[in-house]
């Protein structure tokens, strides 16, 4: 993976998690304790890619040792904090029914992605495709998504404790602004 790629990754997920952060109307300690759930999940990635490597599950061309290029983290701190947030989002709109339905659709989403990059562009990474893999990668989407959550709950407290701020045009209905008089 060239040094461009992953800084531009790394932007676009940066301006991503930034403008999701503003559209939901996160509260400040709810935003950190997203990017505190995505850095415990960079943490785990690294353990991760260790293990699975020297297993020979998948490997990375670009580079000679047994994890991820050093700039993919970044990208993965940004990516589980943005979902972190989204599932926040939900979990607060549709507790724990929404939040399974989420934990699935990114498992599953995340595994086609990988795949897809796999087959792709070999020369990003190298995986032995097949049932076992999409079954552990399928597992490790949900599992550590519902890591990111779990941190960002314990730096941010429940879903349900954030009071968000109404949004401008609702403030105008709840207080007018004051005529003026100008007879």
């Amino acid at each position: 993976m060239t040094t461009r790629l992953l800084l531009s990754v790394s932007a676009f997920y940066l301006v991503a998690v930034l403008t999701l952060t503003h559209l939901i109307r996160a509260p400040r300690r709810r935003f950190l304790g997203s990017l505190a759930g995505g850095l415990a999940v960079a943490g785990v990635g690294v353990g991760i890619e260790v293990l699975f490597q020297t297993l020979g599950f998948w490997h990375y061309p670009s580079v000679d040792h047994r994890y991820g290029p050093v700039l993919m983290y970044p990208i993965i701190v940004l990516l589980w904090a943005g979902l972190s947030l989204i599932g926040w989002r939900i979990l607060r709109r549709f507790r724990w029914r929404g939040e399974v339905w989420f934990l699935v659709v990114v498992a599953v989403f995340g595994t086609v992605r990988d795949f897809v990059i796999a087959t792709l562009r070999p020369d990003l990474v190298a995986a032995s495709l097949g049932t076992g893999l999409a079954l552990l990668d399928l597992f490790l989407w949900s599992g550590l998504t519902a890591l990111a959550q779990a941190v960002m709950r314990l730096v941010a407290g429940p879903s349900t404790a954030d009071r968000l701020a109404p949004r401008p045009w609702i403030l105008e209905r709840i207080r007018p602004s004051q005529p003026t008089d100008h007879a």
